[in-house]
């Protein structure tokens, strides 16, 4: 009995306050809408409308049912225009995985963007750690990953555009014990002081370490915002990528070391997976551009 039809004669009669009305509006007689009203009450076992002399009001279970009808027509329409956008490859949200090891604060200005462009897409951010950015797109928890750090750890349907090297340096607090020692360092004489890693955020491919020797304690850490106070207080040594080192070496704060094994630089991209292309994943791709503005804008 209740039905599309059923519901939008219900809120046609109540928003015009008359069955005649209603009858012209939707181009019938006025005893057929009458008689339709009064079907839709005899299957609800309640009066919808209180009858005038030419005119009807809506009891309270009519108020009720009307707005109840006009939710559910507007539903109805907003789920058959995201149907035929799906199918034409609209998705309701996109996912981003970026790396720790980028700069979140170009991140704010593409939120802000990408926001002014799309009115009906989410934008989920994830902040993630080495092979957990892999691992969010492996799982199909992001759909694009800025900053993937080394080889691709997962199989996959990804393409990538290189984002450029990222560059270490090897740094200790202003006035930790290292610190006043002008030649290289070796291995014996780091191991006696915790090496500052961040947690890998992975959960079922193996994990990375940022630097750690054999018999060398860690100090694991959540993220670069952790580690930098950490080293800076003088909490532990370890490698930094270059440009969040630069600033606090600048200032003073941190003292970059050289050491007879050097940490090479790691490679770093833009991965996305191909089979998950929607618009406005096209839009962010075209957004972030070639390899010198990705690592301008990221790792600079």
């Amino acid at each position: 009995m209740l039905s599309q039809q059923i519901f939008e004669l219900i809120d046609v009669v109540a928003q015009t306050g008359s069955f005649t009305a209603a009858a012209k509006k939707l181009h019938k007689v006025p005893s057929a809408i009458s008689y339709s009203v009064k079907q839709i009450e005899t299957e609800l076992g309640v009066e919808l409308f209180i009858r005038h002399h030419r005119s009807v009001s809506l009891t309270p279970a009519g108020k009720h049912f009307a707005a109840k009808a006009r939710q559910f027509l507007s539903e109805m329409e907003l789920m058959k225009r995201d149907t035929l956008r799906v199918a034409n490859g609209w998705k309701p949200m996109l996912s981003i995985a970026l790396d720790n090891i980028a700069r979140t604060d170009s991140m704010h200005a593409l939120i802000a963007d990408f926001y002014r462009q799309f009115h009906d897409v989410e934008l989920i951010i994830r902040i993630e750690v080495f092979n957990g950015v892999w691992e969010a797109l492996a799982k199909g928890l992001s759909d694009i990953a800025i900053g993937a750090t080394t080889a691709n750890p997962v199989g996959g349907t990804f393409k990538y555009t290189n984002m450029g090297n990222i560059d270490w340096l090897f740094v200790v607090s202003a006035g930790h014990p290292l610190a006043k020692i002008m030649r290289p360092l070796s291995d014996d004489e780091l191991r006696g002081f915790p090496s500052i890693c961040l947690e890998d955020t992975s959960r079922e491919i193996p994990k990375r370490i940022t630097w750690l020797l054999t018999n060398q304690r860690r100090l694991v850490v959540p993220d670069w915002h952790s580690a930098i106070n950490c080293f800076v207080e003088g909490l532990g040594i370890g490698y930094m990528p270059e440009h969040l080192a630069a600033p606090l070496i600048k200032s003073g704060q941190l003292v970059c070391k050289k050491l007879h094994k050097v940490k090479q630089p790691s490679a770093c991209c833009l991965a996305w997976n191909d089979d998950q292309m929607s618009p406005a994943l096209a839009w962010v791709l075209d957004y972030l551009g070639d390899s010198e503005q990705l690592h301008r804008q990221w790792l600079a």
